[in-house]
């Protein structure tokens, strides 16, 4: 009788148990951290880089930005989730047009389809990042299909390898939001790009002045916002790793201002706003693939390095290379990114530190992500690249519409009417 009523004590507990498999905490967590990372393309990237270019074309790189969220998201559900996400070795395969996918399909405690959506805003915001490398001089025409064709051929099935179980490229990396995946791989994609278009003709011939250093802070701190929702949500659930993340993101972002704005002083005797920006994009960009690792003295140190390596990097090293990577998204993303993914290894936080886990191993895979990505990434790229000028018939604007500003030549608009 006792074991009678303890089966009918139990019972409840064992229905709650078969329906908590999709966790509402962790759905809404998800929800929001999707409209966070959303808001980082069409208006904290748009805003960053817009204010950053000349003012005759403000319009085109902001447009840059918002047609690549449009073509990305149209892409990723068509193909892109399939590739990244799908079953398979090498490349995903099974979910195109997210076949076999419902309401009541499940990722982990969410709904896949949330899944899918928050995915969606790293391929978008990933090609977005490559086109500050190629404004002022790359027809628009020919970035709407190079998104397109990138997400496809570059994007996806380096997110396979990375987070999508594609086993023969996966080399056992702690990539937790995109340190390879996006802004390694991004910022290769944008300098081959650079380099294959060419200076603007008036690269080192006249001063190229931001248009707005105003729009450029107001972005980065739109992109500070939604890069809670990029790195925390990456934990896909509402948990204390998402916390830890959530939190060491704003202290590596603030750190890499600091870092930035002190070396810019120490050349320049200057602290500018725009230094102070790119400096919190890339003390974010290098805690991206440790946000769910390290702790708050790897978050300071890591964003610190980040700031006076992307500094460095953009007022240094970029002379040694010339090459007209425009908004230097190389610089920021590319290396800073390479910076963000071996500090990976080396700080990690003893409340986050895998089982069994070995330094020496562990740098090992973090070299051979950053080494994969890099040579795919740099030469998958170019072969997208010229695909897209073959098809828009020619990948650069001609010397008039250069010359003009590609505002008013493409898209019959000024950013500001007087």
């Amino acid at each position: 009788m006792k074991n009678i009523f303890a089966l009918l004590a139990l019972m409840p507990l064992a229905a709650f148990a078969d329906d908590a498999k999709l966790n509402s905490g962790d759905t809404a967590w998800m929800i929001v951290a999707t409209a966070f990372v959303m808001l980082m393309t069409p208006a904290g990237l748009a805003l960053f880089y817009g204010g950053m270019t000349r003012s005759k074309n403000v319009l085109n790189t902001m447009g840059m930005s918002l047609i690549a969220y449009a073509v990305g998201t149209l892409v990723w559900v068509v193909a892109g989730y399939s590739i990244a996400f799908g079953a398979g070795d090498f490349i995903g395969t099974g979910k195109i047009m997210l076949s076999g996918i419902t309401d009541q399909t499940l990722s982990g405690t969410i709904p896949e389809l949330l899944f899918v959506a928050f995915q969606g805003t790293f391929a978008a915001i990933a090609v977005a990042i490559a086109s500050g490398s190629m404004i002022e001089r790359v027809k628009f025409s020919t970035y709407v299909v190079f998104s397109a064709l990138w997400i496809l051929v570059v994007y996806a099935p380096i997110t396979h390898w990375a987070w999508g179980g594609g086993e023969t490229l996966n080399f056992g990396e702690m990539d937790f939001a995109g340190g390879t995946v996006v802004h390694i791989n991004a910022g290769v994609a944008g300098f081959v790009v650079a380099m294959i278009l060419g200076k603007r003709r008036d690269f080192g011939k006249a001063a190229i002045k931001p248009f707005s250093p105003v729009l450029t802070v107001l972005g980065a701190a739109l992109l500070w916002f939604g890069w809670f929702g990029f790195n925390a949500g990456s934990e896909v659930a509402a948990d204390g790793v998402a916390g830890n993340a959530f939190l060491i993101t704003n202290v590596a972002a603030a750190l890499g201002v600091i870092g930035w704005l002190i070396v810019e002083y120490i050349f320049y005797k200057k602290a500018t706003l725009v230094g102070g920006a790119s400096g919190a994009v890339a003390g974010l960009v290098a805690i991206t693939p440790a946000s769910g690792s390290a702790g708050v003295t790897g978050a300071i140190i890591i964003g610190l390095v980040g700031g006076i390596l992307g500094f460095i990097g953009v007022s240094k090293i970029k002379k040694l290379f010339k090459v007209d990577d425009s908004l230097d998204a190389f610089w920021v993303h590319g290396l800073v990114g390479i910076w963000g993914s071996i500090a990976t290894a080396l700080f990690i936080a003893p409340y986050l530190m895998p089982e069994n886990f070995n330094l020496s191993t562990q740098l090992i895979a973090q070299l051979k992500a950053i080494g994969l990505t890099i040579v795919y990434s740099g030469i998958a790229t170019a072969i997208v690249y010229f695909i897209s000028s073959i098809i828009t018939g020619g990948g650069r604007v001609d010397e008039e519409t250069e010359q003009m500003g590609l505002d008013e030549a493409t898209h019959g608009e000024k950013a500001i009417n007087l």
